[in-house]
């Protein structure tokens, strides 16, 4: 005997029941990657995954594969016969700024930039890293943080969905270094682009990053999720990040309280974000 209180729901009914949204995809997936260099293997069965808008630092010895796992991913390197998926909308700012210094400021941002409209968005890239003033000038006469913001904004006039940084602040000082952190924080809350920094520096990655990673290997040996809240000051939280990854890198951490004087830093003091 059926019971009243139970009621079946029609066939049409499910048929018409909304679906849940479906997962956004990746911006980055990679699966089993290898890279062999003679007979010299770099990376092996390596897996990664960056979501959309996400910032991910990856740190790793001299020699660990970050720069080849990054120009990979930038379609600088073939990978034909693997499991590499990016959005073609990509691009990359590496450690020198690369600028070619018989072309005007402007006219560096713009190359390879197709459109009628190249030198308006290169003028308005110009005055998001706050170079408008500079825009006619010759590479020759910038300093070492303007000529790396001239980079940042040739990528960013492209509009990319991958930004790919190759250690783009190793060559400048100290205070530049904090004055960029600012501005690739800022610019990347403005448009939102999945983030990959390669560094040396275990105080870098964890100021800038959502997540860290640890290539060693030739895989992803070790991943930290930084939950600290940005501005990220140099407290005991932090700390205790930096301590996990020095030791996933090899290095003994200082004992609670003490500083290495030969681990990397950038600087004793908060990174602040800029409103953008």
């Amino acid at each position: 005997m059926s019971n009243p209180a139970v009621r079946a729901t029609p066939i049409a009914s499910l048929a018409s029941a909304p679906l849940p949204p479906a997962a956004p995809a990746p911006a980055v997936e990679v699966r089993g990657f290898d890279r062999r260099f003679g007979d010299v293997v770099v990376l092996q069965g390596l897996d990664l995954r960056i979501e959309q808008g996400e910032f991910v630092a990856l740190l790793g010895r001299s020699g660990s594969g970050k720069t080849t796992l990054l120009r990979t991913l930038a379609g600088l390197d073939p990978a034909e016969g693997q499991s590499v998926r990016t959005p073609s909308a990509r691009a990359v700012v590496f450690q020198e700024p690369r600028l070619l210094p018989w072309k005007r400021v402007w006219r560096n941002v713009t190359l390879g930039l197709a459109g009628g409209d190249a030198k308006a968005r290169a003028e308005a890239a110009l005055a998001e890293v706050g170079l408008e003033h500079r825009a006619t000038v010759w590479p020759s006469t910038l300093s070492g943080g303007e000529a790396q913001r001239v980079a940042l904004a040739r990528a960013l006039v492209r509009e990319p969905r991958l930004l790919l940084l190759d250690e783009p602040f190793a060559s400048l000082d100290a205070l530049t270094r904090i004055r960029m952190h600012d501005l690739v924080l800022s610019l990347w809350r403005r448009h939102a682009p999945a983030v990959l920094i390669v560094t040396h520096d275990v105080d870098e990655a964890i100021a800038l990053a959502d997540r860290v990673l640890v290539l060693d290997g030739g895989r992803i040996a070790a991943e930290e999720r930084i939950d600290l809240p940005r501005p990220r000051e140099v407290g005991a939280g932090f700390q205790a990040v930096r301590r996990r990854l020095l030791g996933a890198l090899g290095v003994d951490p200082a004992p609670h309280g003490e500083h290495r004087a030969a681990a990397p830093s950038v600087a004793p003091f908060p990174v602040r974000e800029v409103s953008p």
